[in-house]
């Protein structure tokens, strides 16, 4: 394996709570207080899938929801953002990053939860999209993670299909509401990014998009295709 030479290498900016902006979806520091009664609505009930996988939840009433979400507001490590579904104007789901080590350039998104009227939208790939761009361009990060339960074969089709490489399993890693996890690991390393990054921005383009909003390509094809060169000039 070739070793780069980190000789210049400095630690990264830990990212700060700040918005990050797209064209679907907007993501906000996650505020329990603006963005709980959106929350709430979004998460509790209509896909009852949703917490199988998380180490916390459903919440049986409000109030522990809101001392959950009133913590995360505070955290640093995992950093949570809510996502804004620009339609709506409204809160539809969560997302983090978590295990944020600067000194060696890796982090990890996580912490996923959607609410059923964003998944399998386009605003769930921007949202993905929204941090990674974030980490690799704006902060100079090396590695991006994924990690989920080996059961999980919703988070492992998602880490596949948004281009995560998969590296491997971690054999009986956690105990997680009384079962067993076996974590499966993803990652994109930097030298991975820009044809990456390449894939979402043609997938994300409002041209992809019919008038009923179904895409015209899908992300896997576009990350095998090369993009177009662009005409020539005279």
């Amino acid at each position: 394996m070739t070793q780069h030479d980190l000789s210049n290498w400095q630690p990264r900016p830990v990212p700060q709570r700040q918005p990050l902006a797209g064209r679907f979806v907007r993501l906000e520091p996650l505020d329990a207080a603006r963005h709980g009664d959106d929350l709430w609505l979004a998460l509790q009930g209509p896909d009852p899938a949703l917490w199988d996988y998380l180490a916390y939840g459903p919440f049986a009433s409000r109030a522990p929801f809101d001392a959950w979400l009133a913590g995360n507001a505070q955290s640093q490590d995992p950093l949570f953002f809510s996502v804004i579904d620009l339609t709506r104007g409204r809160a539809v789901g969560l997302l983090s990053y978590l295990r944020i080590t600067s000194r060696d350039g890796s982090i990890e998104i996580g912490h996923i939860a959607f609410g059923q009227a964003m998944q399998r939208t386009p605003g769930s790939t921007e949202a993905v999209w929204l941090l990674a761009r974030h980490a690799f361009d704006d902060l100079g990060y090396r590695r991006l993670e994924w990690k989920c339960n080996a059961c999980n074969a919703r988070s492992l089709r998602a880490a596949e299909r948004l281009g995560f490489i998969y590296e491997g399993l971690f054999r009986q890693h956690m105990v997680v509401k009384g079962r067993n996890r076996d974590t499966a690991w993803f990652a994109i390393l930097d030298s991975e990014w820009p044809a990456r990054r390449d894939a979402f921005e043609r997938w994300l383009a409002s041209d992809n998009f019919d008038a009923e909003g179904r895409q015209k390509q899908r992300l896997e094809a576009l990350r095998e295709a090369p993009a177009a060169a662009p005409p020539a000039t005279a």
